[in-house]
């Protein structure tokens, strides 16, 4: 909520359309050590493989072009999920190295959209 307050977004609730049954999580973050907002999804195992984060997290896009008027989203991602890196792809999202979102935290792969032209 406090996401919400302070930048007007935040992670929404995914749930199937023909049954309202939760099946994830995917919105926009705002963390102090990425240069931009963030894309974050998550969805429950038995729904993973059927496209609801690639239709989740396009919407998610638009919506923050759209609506929100922001240009550039970043995506971060562990290097070892492939599943992620190719729903990124598909976004059209490039990778631009590796960060670490803390002194002792691992890295991860930052990938960022093209801009607005």
């Amino acid at each position: 909520m406090a996401s919400y307050a302070a930048h007007g977004f935040g992670l929404y609730r995914v749930a199937r359309r023909d049954t309202g049954v939760p099946i994830g999580i995917c919105g926009l973050l705002r963390r102090a050590t990425l240069p931009d907002v963030d894309i974050g999804f998550a969805f429950l195992p038995a729904h993973r493989g059927q496209g609801f984060a690639l239709e989740t997290a396009k919407a998610t896009l638009q919506f923050a072009r759209d609506t929100l008027g922001l240009e550039r989203i970043v995506a971060i991602v562990s290097p070892e999920n492939a599943a992620s890196i190719r729903l990124l792809l598909k976004l059209g999202m490039v990778q631009e190295g590796m960060v670490r979102l803390s002194d002792d935290g691992d890295a991860v792969c930052l990938f960022a959209s093209p801009r607005a032209v």
